[in-house]
């Protein structure tokens, strides 16, 4: 793993490498209107950057891509360490190019809470589909940022979407709330769970159930096969404990191996039956404008906070209340109410 310093580092490489050539919001928005991966990665990257000075900049680039016309399909992919979505996700993919759909796969390593360090190792895992030409896969760092989802992410999905690329698959770390922050922003939400290796009880809670629109029992394959047609039924069983969705659509559990490629193609045809049905019914826009709502309050809140931690004066404030609840003399609770209160009279 990348320690801090190693991270630091290639985070002002690439600063650098942005300042040093300057392109202008007109040749990056140019470039990704015609499909250029290259300038695809630079208006990631400036979206990325923490320096002030590339704020706008970004944004322009993203209002410009915001008026673009598209007709892509957000899926979001989630499962514990270890289920294969790094696997299933190369072949998911491949299946989708030779059908001659163009696949941005934002991938987001998990950000070491000691360290700073991220792996970034998916372009390696994906060797085969990141040589596809109608192919974009993008690791992002996740930071610090709502169940290790990156930031930017959103950002991202529209730049990608704006560049014509037909589906998005957007994988989560698959560890605390990640999968809440991924299912905000896509259309299609699939969880991908093993058989024979306890994962089934974990997988019958409520919230997860509730999210996923199917559950895909990977590694299907070999000696496991049978194994993983039991877990099929008690997944079935399971999801009819609970009423349909908003949108009407009842979640299915499918068995497949990323190993064999078998079964994708059947995951495939329920994804389309899902938009189809969906965009038929008005749930899918209906589902959007609400994406678009959630991204908006999520950036409000964390404006307001990035306001107030670059005030001096909520600085020194909130230091002054870290020591007195160290000491226990007030309550964590308590000190943040005295210390808002404080600044918001000053301001």
């Amino acid at each position: 793993m990348k320690n801090s310093k190693d991270q630091k580092s290639n985070t002002v490489s690439r600063i650098k490498q942005l300042r040093k050539r300057e392109i202008a919001v007109e040749t990056l928005v140019d470039g990704i209107l015609k499909g250029n991966q290259a300038l695809l990665a630079q208006a990631i990257t400036l979206l990325e950057s923490t320096n002030p000075k590339h704020y706008e900049k970004a944004n322009t680039v993203i209002e410009q891509c915001l008026s673009q016309p598209n007709n892509s399909i957000r899926i979001g992919i989630t499962g514990v360490p270890g289920v294969g979505k790094s696997s299933f996700i190369e072949v998911f993919g491949k299946m989708l190019t030779s059908l001659g759909k163009k696949v941005a796969v934002l991938a987001v390593d998990p950000t070491s809470s000691l360290s700073k360090g991220s792996i970034l190792g998916d372009k390696t895992r994906m060797e085969t589909l990141s040589k596809d030409p109608k192919a974009f896969i993008r690791p992002s760092p996740s930071g610090s940022s709502l169940g290790g989802v990156a930031q930017k992410t959103r950002e991202s999905i529209i730049i990608c979407e704006a560049a014509g690329y037909d589906v998005i698959l957007v994988e989560t770390v698959g560890v605390g709330q990640s999968e809440i922050a991924v299912h905000s922003m896509v259309d299609f939400f699939l969880l991908l769970k093993l058989s024979g290796a306890g994962d089934e009880l974990q997988g019958i809670k409520r919230g997860i159930m509730e999210m996923a629109d199917i559950i895909a029992i990977n590694k299907a394959d070999g000696g496991n096969i049978e194994q993983a047609k039991l877990a099929v039924s008690e997944f079935s069983r399971a999801l009819q404990l609970y009423p349909p969705k908003e949108n009407g659509w009842v979640p299915k559990v499918v068995a497949c191996s990323a190993a064999e490629n078998t079964g994708i193609g059947e995951l495939w045809e329920i994804i389309e039956d899902f938009i189809k049905k969906n965009r038929a019914n008005g749930h899918f826009f209906e589902n959007r404008k609400k994406q678009n709502r959630n991204w908006f309050l999520q950036t409000v809140d964390e404006s307001i906070k990035h306001f107030f931690h670059q005030k001096p004066a909520f600085k020194k404030a909130q230091e002054k209340m870290l020591k007195e609840v160290e000491a226990n003399k007030i309550s964590p609770f308590y000190a943040a109410k005295v210390l808002l209160d404080g600044i918001t009279k000053e301001l």
